[in-house]
Order: C-alpha cells, then sequence, then structure tokens
C-alpha cells in the first residue's frame, strides 16, 4: 500500500516481515484496537529520576501517582487531536488514559489501514495464524509529535517465558519440602535460606506479576502454601486488553504463572499478589506494564516480568515507551525485575552475533540473569554460570538499543556488536535457574522442578517486598545502588562458567551480573 501523501512516517514504528507463509489480506470488516501512546505534557522527561540515582533509597522523594499524572501524562488538549483523528476516519475511541498517555481505538482493519497508511496480512507461523505489517506507520504531519507509539495493528507473538522444565516429580508438596536429597530442585524458602534473605513477610507491600497468557488454579495454591506451612498470599487477578486466568495443562503457560507467583508468595507471603493477565502482543504487553505502573488501587511497589524477546524482534517504538514506563515507575519507587533470557547469548537469533534480551535491557530494569547452584545444607558449596547442555543458558550481553548508563561506566562491560555504540550491560543481578537445580512448583495439580531466567525475576522481586517491609520505605530504582561503593560485598560473586560469548569473572559480568544476592547484607547496605 502507497503511504498517503498527506502523512509522514511514524518515527520507529518500522516493523519487519513476519516470519512464516503469507496467507493473504486481512478481512477487511475484522475488528482492531490499537493503543496510541502520547508524549508527555511535561517535554522534559522526568528529572526526579535522575535526582534519585545518586541517592540512597532512604533519601529519595518519590511521586505520588497523581502527581506523576498531572506532571507528566498526556496533555489532554493532545487526547482531543486523537479523538478528532479517530472520528475522521470512522474509528471509535474505546479508553483514554492520562496517566498511561494512552488513548484505546477500535475500528474494521480496513479503517485502520487507512489510517495509519499500513496493510494488514494475515500470516501463520507454527501453527498460529496472525495480523502482520511491514514498515512504517504513516500519521498526519500534524500527529507526528503527539504520537510515540501506536500498537495493536500487528498482533503476532511477541515474546516467551523464559521457564525451562525438569521431568516431573510425583508426589505430594510435602514430600518435596524436608531435607533436600542431593540432585533434587529447591523449595523457595530452601533459596532463601541459602541467599541469607531477612526475616519478613513482605507485609504491606504489594507484587505485580505480568503474564502473556496461562493462568492459575486457587486450589493449587492452596495445596503448596499449605503444605510449606506458609500462609497462602492473597492473589488477585486483572485483566488488560481482554487477558484472562485461563489455565490449561501443566505443559501449557500455567507454568510460568504458578512458578511466578509461588516463588514470590513463598518469599513474601504477606505482601498482596496482583497477576496483570494480557495479550501476548507488542500491545497487551505495554498495556500489562503501564496498567501495573499506574494501578493506583493496588499500589504494586514491585513488578516482576518473566516474558521477553531478543531486541532485534521488537519495534523501536516499543522498546522506548517500555523504557518510558520503567522510568515512570522508578519515579514513583517501584522496581522492575525482568528475566534476562534462557537462550545464552544469542538470545535465541541465529545469526551467529551476540543479541540481549528485552525488556531485561532497559536500564530502568533490574536484568535477572541465571546460576546453577549446589548446597549442603542452608550452605552454598558452588554457584557457577547456569549453561546446561541442550537444556538452555542465562542470556546476558550488551544492548544494541541502550547506552552504557553512569552508573555502569566502571563496570567493565564489553563492547556492543554495534561498532563504536557503548551499550548498557545485562544482566545486573542472578540467582539459581537452571532446571537442573531449580525450583519445586505446583501447576494444575502436578509437582514438578522448573528453572530457567523467569525464576530469578519472582526471587528477586520477593526479596525486594521483603526489603521495602523492612526499610519501611521502597527501594524503588535499585541499580545506581548495587553498583555503588554501598553495595560492596552484598553479592555471590560468580567467577566461573559462561553463557556462550561471555565468559564469568570476578566483579560484574555479562552473564551472572554482580551476581547472587545476600539478602541480609543487601538489607543493611540500603
Amino acid at each position: 500500500m502507497p503511504p498517503p501523501r498527506d502523512r509522514v512516517p511514524l518515527p520507529h514504528s518500522e516493523r519487519a516481515t513476519p516470519p512464516g507463509t503469507r496467507l493473504g489480506p486481512v478481512d477487511p470488516n475484522e475488528r482492531v484496537e490499537v493503543t496510541v501512546r502520547l508524549r508527555s505534557r511535561s517535554r522534559t522527561g522526568l528529572p526526579s529520576v535522575q535526582e534519585m540515582s545518586a541517592r540512597l533509597p532512604r533519601d529519595r522523594q518519590y511521586l505520588k501517582r497523581d502527581q506523576l499524572r498531572d506532571a507528566h501524562g498526556a496533555d489532554p488538549q493532545d487526547l482531543a487531536k486523537v479523538r478528532a483523528f479517530a472520528v475522521q476516519h470512522g474509528l471509535d475511541v474505546v479508553a483514554e488514559n492520562l496517566a498511561r498517555r494512552s488513548v484505546g481505538l477500535s475500528g474494521t482493519a480496513a479503517a485502520m489501514g487507512k489510517a495509519f497508511g499500513v496493510e494488514l496480512v494475515r500470516y501463520q507461523d507454527s501453527g498460529r495464524t496472525f495480523r502482520g505489517r511491514t514498515g512504517p506507520l504513516y500519521v498526519p504531519a500534524e500527529m507526528a509529535p503527539i504520537v510515540e507509539g501506536v500498537f495493536g495493528l500487528d498482533d503476532r507473538p511477541q515474546a516467551k517465558p523464559h521457564f525451562r522444565r525438569s521431568p516431573a516429580r510425583g508426589g505430594a508438596v510435602a514430600t518435596a519440602v524436608g531435607p533436600r536429597a542431593a540432585g533434587a530442585g529447591f523449595t523457595p524458602p530452601q533459596l532463601a535460606a541459602l541467599y541469607d534473605f531477612p526475616s519478613g513477610t513482605g507485609r504491606g507491600q504489594c507484587i505485580g506479576i505480568i503474564e502473556l497468557g496461562g493462568g492459575y488454579r486457587p486450589e493449587d495454591l492452596s495445596t503448596y502454601f499449605n503444605q510449606l506451612k506458609i500462609q497462602p498470599p492473597q492473589v488477585v487477578a486483572v485483566s488488560v486488553d481482554g487477558g484472562q486466568n485461563a489455565p490449561t495443562t501443566p505443559d501449557s503457560a500455567d507454568a510460568e504463572v504458578m512458578l511466578d507467583i509461588e516463588v514470590a508468595g513463598a518469599i513474601a507471603p504477606g505482601a498482596r499478589i496482583v497477576v496483570y493477565f494480557a495479550p501476548n502482543t507488542d500491545r497487551g504487553f505495554l498495556d500489562a506494564v503501564t496498567t501495573a505502573v499506574h494501578d493506583s488501587s493496588n499500589n504494586p511497589s514491585v513488578i516482576s516480568i518473566s516474558w521477553g524477546a531478543a531486541e532485534a524482534n521488537w519495534t523501536t517504538q516499543a522498546m522506548l515507551s517500555f523504557d518510558q514506563a520503567f522510568q515512570e515507575a522508578a519515579a514513583l519507587g517501584v522496581t522492575v525485575c525482568c528475566a534476562a533470557g534462557d537462550d545464552g547469548s544469542n538470545d535465541g537469533v541465529r545469526d551467529g552475533q551476540p543479541h540481549v534480551d528485552f525488556p531485561a535491557s532497559s536500564s530502568f530494569a533490574l536484568g535477572c540473569g541465571g546460576t546453577n547452584l549446589s548446597s549442603t545444607g542452608t550452605t552454598i558449596t558452588s554457584e557457577v554460570v547456569w549453561n546446561d547442555p541442550g537444556d538452555g543458558a542465562t542470556g546476558g550481553g550488551v544492548s544494541r538499543q541502550f547506552a552504557l548508563p553512569p552508573w555502569q561506566a566502571n563496570a567493565g562491560v564489553p563492547p556492543s556488536p554495534v561498532p563504536g555504540f557503548r551499550g548498557r550491560g545485562v544482566p545486573d543481578v542472578a540467582g539459581d535457574a537452571s532446571p537442573a537445580t531449580g525450583y519445586i512448583i505446583l501447576v494444575d495439580g502436578q509437582l514438578t522442578t522448573v528453572g530457567g531466567t523467569s525464576a530469578v525475576a519472582p526471587l528477586w522481586a520477593g526479596l525486594i517486598a521483603l526489603l521495602n517491609e523492612l526499610k519501611g520505605k521502597p527501594v524503588g530504582y535499585l541499580n545506581p545502588v548495587l553498583y555503588g561503593p554501598t553495595s560492596k560485598g552484598v553479592f555471590h560473586d560468580i567467577t566461573q562458567g559462561n553463557n556462550g560469548a561471555y565468559a564469568a569473572g570476578p566483579g560484574w559480568d555479562a552473564c551472572t551480573g554482580l551476581g547472587s544476592p545476600d539478602g541480609a547484607k543487601l538489607l543493611n547496605a540500603l
């Protein structure tokens, strides 16, 4: 489709041709919903984020959600221009949110294609069919400064869960919580003891969890926590863009959902856990994140994200919008923990080059890498980079999108794969992730052991909920603090192993970051 003459390309909106087989044009009468992301009314960003980078959490002043909305949300005049655009093109406005800087539009595929100057095509790949588009989007010239992104025209699967499964272990949960057998998995409380997590329950905290599929069964959660002799946490499901808590079988994304809830809930059972379910598209993922960040009803103080994909699989407009949402979380005192991926240094991209996983590569995310951990009793006897031949390896490397942040300037981050570009190093921290030494969980009535960096994000989210409770104030944007002088000695430095292109060594490395946590020492450092 040739671009309309009265339009300009929307910056950073280019999409690569989808994988799979082209089936033909989308039915012109198919209903399509999109989210239009608008610029901030402040135009100058979030200076408070830069100010807090140099301060310990105890000295920071965080914004409240209404303050963030009023100072940095969308401009009502910009919303009015999008409404006029919608009317002009026969589209319906189905949602507006100043805080999230978003407008939801609905219309036929034909109307959407004409409105944004793009051809929508049906594709099939790996047994799934989806809408796809290629190239940039087009908007009227007067709209270009207002619109930062349009999401949902293309609904190809955007991310995958970062978990790896070991063979299922039979029996009841109770049989797995006694003395640990050699070669068996760990329960979350056993890992909390090995990492010397401080005593606490996370009372008064809320942990937000982003899910792009699967579901949980309340009866499984009750069984799991009761067998661990832990008071079951309160778990609430929130629907985003029609996503639902929809459990099916143990082999589905249910394993991701249950892993996240059971790990975070076992570490911080006093915290309220809110699970944001959304479709696995760039629109669904972004809307779930912005909904969680700006959720003034549940007020999450930490968000756990175990889904992602290589930076190469994202549009720049999506990565920038996520990064801005994480900056907003930082301004609110909300920590965002992201899994670093399970496919080693190439992150599943088969071009012979190293790649890192997004959203872990955002400088405002706490990137969580993986280790293989052995223990005797409550003592760690060995901890190396997770790299199991044929069964996954921790992600990690150097971003092609995000520049080296000031707090990583002295970390020894390797050169970026992009010549002349100094990129952000991934991950920041680590934890047990090998399925061979993984997490014992209950999924759809089946006891199993699961690993992957998916488990490390909720492990750190649970720890952060404890820190927030015990400090009486959110620790928030942790990255600058963790790389600073006050945090020396709070990590188990991982110095053995590799994830393919990168090897572990003293200090920060592109496999396990700064290392796995000593929770009590981290509490004291803060």
